[in-house]
């Protein structure tokens, strides 16, 4: 069956989403080997992928993974980007992460270890002790006890292994890259999604609302990042009340200092630690702190909580300068790993 939809990609004809997900079944399923798996996701990649095509393989990585059931009240979200912008700045999205739990925002995360940068989220949670095999009940309770998660990628996503080898091989962006932050394992109906490219910055609210999706916001800086930039307009798109807004945020007319992208690129594993810590401790560069502030703030609008992004900011300013955020984070170290790495830094 395989080889039929292969040779149908490879002469540029879109498949169903009843086609694609027979394709999904039998590669997450271990039952093609690495030449099909390498001939299906290059010639998909190279014809262009569809809507259809993209729901269908999501709904096939959603069956196939385990789930985490929160038993928090209240709107979840998550915060992440598709990766691969090759620019090498700090884990921006994590920290805003837990400036948003400390303004009273859920957040489910979920994340991998970084495959074209220096740090994921994943090395972070690690670096502090933190359990990246939890079982969904575990993590629940994290959730349910501190309004943060981490879910690791590899773990919540079994099947994904019959492909890595491929994935490696083909060494450049398939439709999985698109899809791994869209298939959050706690289902999320709110999120906030860095895209790698402007074409996907109004097509995944749209996929996302055919999944029940409440509150979507994407962006893309016009500087290349998959996140929010202070150094850069960033080009937004926003799915509320089952409508698509398309937005440019200036990042000066929301409050914000204009910086430069150097200011907040790292180059090693321990940067992306400290940098990681010192803008939730209120010692990180301007361009840092202000970077995560208005990718928060973008977090606190999806999580209904603030109004604007004018008002997010001033929130997310807020959590950082009064030590809410690093508090928050103190907290979930104690409980979820080894705090003494926390005061290292901390202290040092």
């Amino acid at each position: 069956m395989i080889s039929k939809l292969i040779s149908k990609l490879q002469q540029k004809t879109d498949l169903t989403y009843d086609e694609i997900n027979v394709v999904m079944v039998d590669v997450l399923s271990g039952k093609t080997n690495e030449q099909e798996n390498l001939d299906f996701l290059s010639s998909l990649t190279e014809k262009g992928e569809t809507d259809d095509e993209l729901l269908g393989m999501l709904d096939k990585m959603q069956e196939f993974s385990l789930k985490v059931e929160p038993r928090n009240q209240g709107t979840i979200i998550d915060m992440c980007g598709t990766g691969g912008d090759k620019l090498q700045t700090f884990n921006v999205s994590t920290t805003a992460s837990f400036v948003v739990a400390a303004a009273g925002g859920i957040v489910a995360k979920h994340g991998n270890r970084s495959s074209s940068g220096i740090s994921g989220s994943a090395d972070i949670f690690e670096y502090f002790g933190y359990d990246l095999n939890q079982e969904p009940t575990q993590i629940a309770n994290v959730l349910e006890k501190h309004n943060i998660c981490f879910m690791f990628a590899q773990k919540f996503h079994p099947a994904m292994k019959h492909v890595a080898a491929t994935r490696k091989k083909l060494g450049k962006r398939t439709a999985f890259n698109l899809l791994g932050p869209l298939s959050n394992p706690a289902g999320v109906k709110n999120q906030l999604i860095g895209v790698s490219s402007t074409e996907y910055l109004d097509r995944l609210p749209l996929i996302l609302k055919r999944k029940g999706a409440k509150n979507i916001m994407t962006v893309r800086s016009d500087d290349g990042m998959d996140e929010f930039s202070t150094s850069a307009t960033n080009r937004v798109c926003i799915l509320k009340n089952d409508k698509v807004l398309m937005n440019a945020i200036d990042p000066e007319v929301v409050g914000l200092h204009k910086s430069k992208l150097k200011d907040i690129q790292i180059q090693t594993k321990k940067d992306a630690i400290e940098s990681f810590v010192g803008v939730l401790n209120n010692t990180a560069n301007q361009a840092m702190t202000e970077t995560t502030v208005l990718n928060a703030a973008g977090g606190l609008i999806v999580a209904n909580i603030s109004k604007n992004f004018e008002e997010g900011v001033e929130l997310a300013s807020n959590m950082i300068k009064e030590g809410k955020a690093l508090k928050l984070l103190e907290r979930f170290v104690a409980d979820t790993g080894d705090i003494s790495k926390l005061k290292e830094i901390t202290n040092g």
